[in-house]
């Protein structure tokens, strides 16, 4: 069977034959040839965001779980150097303990991953059972007081083609003093 040479099916009226029917320029636009390069590239780049997400929220949770337990040591720390605390032979921590110390001691912690200058602490005093806050003095940092200890934390949160964030992460604790 021969083709006319201007059917109605054919796009353009002056393309006949088979291989004719369109253009070269647009064959090639319309081949499929590289469309698994570019779906792939597409596909990868929303893989990759939530896998480093995924990566980046339990980074986010790890550095919640130390902050918890930054503000436990700092207490434990600040509850057993109260006012009535004694030095013993080569322990060369300071008694009765100053916020300053507090805040040494929790940035010492060294927790692998935690940036020290990222940390904020706080330490406040208050006389029990009245709950009135005072600065540490002889008066206030004697045992049966209270000593509580907030750490903050400001993680930066970096994601692939996720605008950089920060999540301020805080806990505090607060136990009553036993020396």
């Amino acid at each position: 069977m021969k083709r006319s040479a201007n059917p109605k099916h054919l796009p353009f009226p002056w393309a006949s034959g088979l291989r004719a029917e369109y253009p070269r320029w647009l064959r090639c636009a319309r081949s499929e040839r590289g469309s698994t390069v570019v779906e792939f590239a597409v596909s990868a780049m929303v893989l990759f965001t939530l896998v480093f997400g995924f990566i980046v929220m339990g980074l986010a949770l790890y550095t919640y779980h130390f902050t918890a337990d930054a503000a436990r040591e700092g207490t434990r720390f600040a509850i057993v150097r109260g006012s009535s605390c004694t030095l013993y032979s080569g322990f060369a921590s300071a008694c009765p303990a100053l916020s300053t110390d507090i805040q040494n001691y929790v940035r010492g912690l060294a927790f692998p991953g935690i940036d020290p200058s990222l940390m904020t602490v706080t330490t406040a005093w208050s006389a029990y059972p009245t709950g009135s806050t005072c600065t540490p003095s002889p008066t206030c940092n004697n045992p049966g007081n209270l000593v509580q200890v907030t750490v903050t934390y400001q993680f930066p949160v970096s994601i692939p083609f996720v605008p950089f964030s920060t999540l301020t992460m805080s806990s505090n604790s607060e136990m009553v003093i036993s020396d």
